[in-house]
């Protein structure tokens, strides 16, 4: 293995919860996620070589990460609906009134655009509008005003 095999390794290992963390606000059926954290490795490791570090490292995964799981979702609207296979293992089945919550809070998140989701997610993360604005390609003032915007579309979102 070569010095950028090695060092494309590290980051990854690095940043892998952040590149899980991604895929999974763009789908909650657990082998659709590891599609998409499989296909952003591919682009992060296709563009590596070009990353020049002008930016923050984690900003640039976002980035790349994002944009892979957006692609995806336009091309799965393109496909059209696909049905699951029945997994006799839920995962995501937990009864606790704290999960209850988080559930529907990730089941209103899905049903924004994705990148109004991009930067509900980003938000989640704890990073600051001038981050979230760096990664998805708009102002900090721009990241305030949508912010506030996707807050009262999730407020008004009916729980059904």
């Amino acid at each position: 293995m070569d010095n950028i095999e090695k060092e494309f390794e590290t980051v990854v290992r690095r940043h892998r919860s952040t590149i899980y963390t991604v895929c999974y606000m763009f789908s909650n059926d657990e082998e659709e996620v590891a599609d998409l954290f499989q296909e952003a490795l591919i682009n992060l490791w296709k563009g590596y070589a070009a990353f020049k570090g002008e930016s923050d490292i984690k900003t640039w995964i976002y980035r790349v990460t994002l944009n892979t799981c957006i692609t995806a979702e336009r091309k799965k609207k393109r496909r059209g609906e696909t049905v699951p296979l029945d997994v006799s293992i839920n995962l995501f089945d937990d009864s606790a009134e704290d999960m209850k919550q988080t559930r529907m809070l990730q089941k209103r998140i899905s049903l924004l655009g994705p990148f109004d989701r991009a930067i509900v997610l980003l938000w989640l993360e704890d990073l600051s509008y001038d981050e979230i604005g760096s990664i998805v390609g708009i102002s900090a003032k721009n990241v305030s005003v949508r912010l506030f915007r996707i807050k009262e579309q999730l407020k008004k979102m009916s729980d059904e």
